[in-house]
């Protein structure tokens, strides 16, 4: 094998080829990226038996051949390369040598055969359908910071992609929550969607595809079954298990007697969270929101810091009320917020609150609140 590339386009596929290896592996062969120059391009690909992604790069091929070697190494040692640099592979002789050449740097790598890479088979996916990148990552970004990270809950450690109907129209919605805040949006049903089962994206593979569609106006294919998802797009290829479980009827708690509906600069509302909160406790990170007639008080008690507060302007007319929430669920929230505008609507002190979007409709946060 001998093949000649520039750094950058490797770099970056190579980028997205190692996050999917895992830093810990009792299998020595997963540790390694998959390494196959043919036909003007390499192909490189990585595994972890739930995940696997494989992505092209244009090359100047010389002989065709693959083998494997360590993807972390590999990754580094590119990354530290000066940009524009012409970087050659070369395997002739010792096939459990790959030597790498760049500049006046040399390296030798050490391979496993190539044979013994896993593969994951993907079976039938049934349901085939296009979502353009920009519709993916505002699924992704307006959900993700909701999955939960408690492996006892498996069924919440994912984006819930399914059919929905809102005002009769087909659409598709993604839900994650993790028992504590709930984000939900959704868009209209692609063509082609409409026998598409509920699943339930693992969010290791919300990551990665997040990364593969951060800088491309493509259009992305996706593929699914019940048991397996693959995402198509450019020059890569990314095939995920799904989780196996049910997701809870999320509607349940989304409230609809809440009848206290706050206006409030969405800058200036996450501004004085984030500032007051600087004192709450690190592990509730409780805050107290004091809302009365156009105004609102943000604050924050510690027995060990002292006690903050800072009043923000709002347009609300009703009741005196007070409510405690996380500080940092709030701000993630927040965060997604497009509009000037950030919308809460309440019912008293322990019913969760409906956090809205005036510029995007489709999208609805839920955030359980906390005593303080």
């Amino acid at each position: 094998m001998k093949l000649t590339l520039e750094r950058t386009a490797l770099l970056s596929s190579l980028g997205h080829i190692q996050s999917v290896v895992e830093r810990r592996n009792t299998i020595p062969i997963l540790a390694n990226v998959e390494f196959v120059a043919s036909n003007s391009h390499l192909t490189l690909a990585a595994t972890n038996l739930d995940l696997a992604l494989r992505e092209n790069v244009d090359a100047a091929v010389d002989q065709d051949g693959g083998t494997t070697t360590p993807a972390h190494m590999l990754y580094d040692i590119v990354r530290k390369l000066p940009d524009g640099t012409q970087i050659e592979f070369i395997q002739d002789g010792a096939i459990d040598r790959l030597t790498l050449r760049a500049g006046r740097s040399e390296f030798t790598l050490p391979c496993l055969p190539r044979e013994d890479f896993p593969l994951i088979s993907e079976g039938d996916l049934p349901v085939e359908f296009a979502i353009m990148a920009s519709d993916l990552r505002r699924l992704i970004d307006k959900t993700r910071f909701a999955i939960s990270t408690e492996e006892t809950r498996y069924y919440l450690n994912g984006v819930h992609l399914h059919r929905a109907s809102t005002n009769e129209l087909a659409m598709l919605r993604a839900v994650a929550t993790d028992g504590h805040r709930l984000a939900k949006v959704e868009m209209p049903l692609p063509d082609g969607a409409g026998n598409a089962p509920p699943i339930i994206v693992p969010r290791k593979t919300i990551q990665e595809v997040r990364k593969l569609v951060d800088q491309t106006e493509a259009s992305v294919s996706i593929a699914i079954s019940d048991a397996r998802i693959r995402f198509t797009l450019d020059d890569a290829v990314l095939t995920s298990k799904l989780i196996d479980g049910t997701f809870p009827d999320y509607e349940r708690v989304i409230p609809e007697a809440n009848d206290k509906s706050v206006a409030v600069d969405t800058s200036s509302f996450s501004e004085a969270v984030d500032r007051v909160s600087t004192i709450a406790t690190e592990t509730t990170r409780a805050i107290k929101l004091s809302i009365e007639n156009n105004s609102m008080m943000v604050s924050a008690t510690s027995p060990e810091s002292g006690s903050a507060s800072e009043t923000v302007p709002v347009n609300y007319q009703g009741d005196t009320l007070e409510i405690g929430f996380n500080a940092r669920y709030l701000l993630e929230i927040t965060k997604q917020i497009d509009d000037e505008k950030l919308i809460m609507v309440l019912a008293d002190a322990v019913s969760p609150m409906l956090i809205s979007d005036s510029s995007d409709p489709s999208a609805l946060y839920v955030l359980m609140p906390m005593r303080v």
